[in-house]
């Protein structure tokens, strides 16, 4: 889609200072004016004069590759991985190529059994508690199989759970008979102890699992999994959390959250290589949850499990060290701030409803907004990406028609403001 000339300001060069850049945002933003020059400044693309910095928090000024011009704003869906890594991963492989038997089965798969109790500490439990898997998706389904569920048997999850978390329950609805009990979370509900409420009016005698999210994929709203997880101890339940848009993006402690089974991705907040992830199982489950994948065993590899990626794991054990270097308060900080500043910003914008939480408990570095009905959400993304390089997400339309926002530590001040200018401009 082409650019309306209307919609550019021509600019001899980049402006190569945050000073500057908000300064002209806020005379253009005034204009209704946003130069996709000021989009490059935002994401740290400078002239061949000025000097490189990193963007937000990054170790490095070189640590992301991404396209030139490029604002991304989808690490909930797959973040970025940072050279650094994406060397530590390839250093890996070509190393494995050298003799393959000898590092697959001798130094690499000690190499992944270490990058198992690395991840164990980042999450706060003992490393015997925790599976290398390959996403999400993987960790719940393991649990979802490993369960003995019948007929008699019920499941209570809620209507906004991601389809990956959501598939496993299907399944052994459809080919085991359990039934499931669905809790409500409308866009919007913000109120913990509704909520709370909500899932303890829907627990009956048969109710053998609480399956939710920490962090709702549609509104980002941080759920009370604390709480959830008293309540389905309370109730003889067993608490299963997706934690796929929490870990890496804000600090995670499964044994303060006090969850049975606690499931998560490498490659989303992470950073990590494409297809790799975590699976919590805490050790007074025993061998309640009991999957085909586990039967040889919880290291890395073994008769059952298979071989796994090798350097991919080993990756992931350089972007959890990536992410520590950084320190998870910080980055916590850094992206509840850029997710509070959005939020402040998309109130002025036209035609917009913000229905993530306000700053607080329940924020996340998530933020959705519901666009109005006769803009098409899919339509309006292509052409946020076409016009201004900005990448965000499709919210599915069964939820609502809009977008979700993940901002994280690569992302700055100067790239959250670009975005809301360009939002004022397209929906003015």
């Amino acid at each position: 889609m082409s650019e309306r000339p209307e919609n550019r300001v021509e600019l001899p060069t980049c402006l190569s200072t945050r000073r500057s850049f908000l300064a002209s945002v806020g005379a253009l933003s005034a204009a209704g004016l946003v130069p996709r020059d000021l989009v490059a400044c935002a994401a740290g693309l400078t002239t061949a004069h000025a000097p490189r910095s990193a963007r937000g928090l990054a170790l490095g000024p070189d640590d992301f590759a991404f396209a030139p011009g490029l604002l991304y704003f989808q690490t909930g869906s797959l973040g970025p991985t940072p050279r650094p890594v994406m060397e530590r991963t390839v250093a890996a492989w070509k190393e494995l190529e050298l003799d393959p038997v000898f590092y697959g089965y001798g130094p690499h798969e000690h190499a992944m059994d270490d990058v198992r109790a690395k991840a164990a500490g980042f999450l706060g439990c003992k490393t015997e508690e925790l599976v290398l898997t390959n996403c999400t998706t993987e960790g719940m389904i393991w649990v979802a199989q490993g369960l003995t569920l019948g007929p008699a048997d019920r499941v209570l999850t809620t209507d906004q759970e991601h389809p990956g978390g959501r598939a496993c329950w299907d399944y052994v609805a459809r080919r085991q008979g359990v039934a499931l009990d669905i809790v409500p979370i409308p866009p919007g509900e913000h109120d913990t102890q509704a909520i709370i409420d909500a899932f303890a009016k829907r627990i009956t005698p048969r109710t053998r699992v609480l399956s939710f999210s920490h962090v709702l994929s549609s509104t980002g709203l941080r759920m009370p999994v604390a709480e959830l997880s008293a309540l389905a101890r309370s109730r003889g339940c067993l608490a299963v959390v997706d934690g796929a848009q929490a870990v890496g993006g804000i600090a995670v402690n499964v044994k303060a959250l006090g969850c049975h089974a606690y499931a998560t991705s490498g490659h989303k907040w992470l950073l990590g290589p494409k297809g790799t992830g975590l699976l919590y199982l805490s050790e007074e489950l025993g061998t309640t949850i009991d999957p085909i994948s586990l039967q040889g065993g919880r290291l890395a590899y073994s008769t059952s499990s298979g071989v796994a990626s090798l350097p991919s794991v080993i990756g992931l054990g350089a972007a959890i060290g990536y992410v520590t270097e950084v320190g998870i308060g910080r980055v916590e900080g850094h992206n509840l701030s850029l997710r509070d500043r959005l939020y402040a910003g998309l109130r002025s914008v036209p035609k917009l409803r913000v229905v993530s939480a306000p700053p607080g408990p329940l924020a996340s570095p998530l933020l959705t907004y519901r666009l109005p009905s006769e803009i098409e959400s899919a339509a309006f993304h292509e052409r946020m990406y076409d016009r201004h390089k900005m990448r965000l997400k499709v919210v599915p339309k069964e939820w609502l028609n809009g977008h979700r926002v993940s901002t994280h530590l690569f992302n700055t001040e100067a790239e959250v403001d670009a975005l809301v200018a360009a939002l004022g401009v397209e929906l003015a």
